[in-house]
């Protein structure tokens, strides 16, 4: 799975939206929608959050934890644990890239929240690398990494299977049996 398909999973996420417009539901085949009202806040896919929102069809709300006091103390406990802490949304990374981008005017402190972010998706890396670098150095069979969001599996995620892989083969043609019976021939 490549970033934009996590993305795109992201998408799906709800929102809440201050509309300035009226219409009744929207049925949809993931649900209904609405009904929309002028100034009174409606839970919403992002997808049709970012679009009203480029329409300039409604006002967007950032969700509770995109706060900068909250997001330093995520980003502050980050730093202290040594295992993985629980992300506030399973998709922050790509939630914040898209409200920030489509949003920013209506986020308090964005350029901020960007900042802190960033800093918790660097540790979190960093964590995962070193992880990462220690199972393979310990010849792991098998790992447990709890509370990692699925675009911080797919940064990893390929290079590690790749890199166990080559292991796996440099272990089985150095096998003391093999190395033996290869030199008679």
């Amino acid at each position: 799975m490549d970033p934009a398909e996590a993305e795109f999973l992201a998408e799906k996420e709800l929102v809440t939206v201050i509309p300035n417009f009226s219409l009744d539901r929207i049925y949809l085949i993931g649900g209904d929608l609405g009904p929309f009202n002028p100034g009174l806040p409606v839970e919403v896919p992002l997808w049709l959050a970012v679009n009203l929102k480029q329409r300039q069809k409604c006002r967007l709300i950032p969700p509770e934890w995109m706060d900068a006091e909250k997001l330093e103390e995520i980003r502050d406990q980050e730093r202290k644990e040594d295992t993985f802490t629980p992300m506030p949304s399973p998709y922050y990374m790509e939630l914040t890239k898209l409200l920030l981008n489509y949003a920013s005017d209506s986020i308090p402190k964005a350029d901020e929240i960007r900042t802190l972010v960033k800093d918790t998706w660097d540790t979190r890396i960093a964590k995962l690398r070193l992880s990462a670098d220690s199972f393979v150095r310990q010849q792991e069979a098998h790992a447990k990494l709890d509370n990692l969001t699925l675009m911080e599996i797919n940064t990893t995620g390929t290079f590690l299977t790749q890199a166990l892989d080559h292991m796996y083969k440099l272990r089985t043609n150095l096998q003391p049996g093999e190395s033996a019976q290869s030199q008679d021939f």
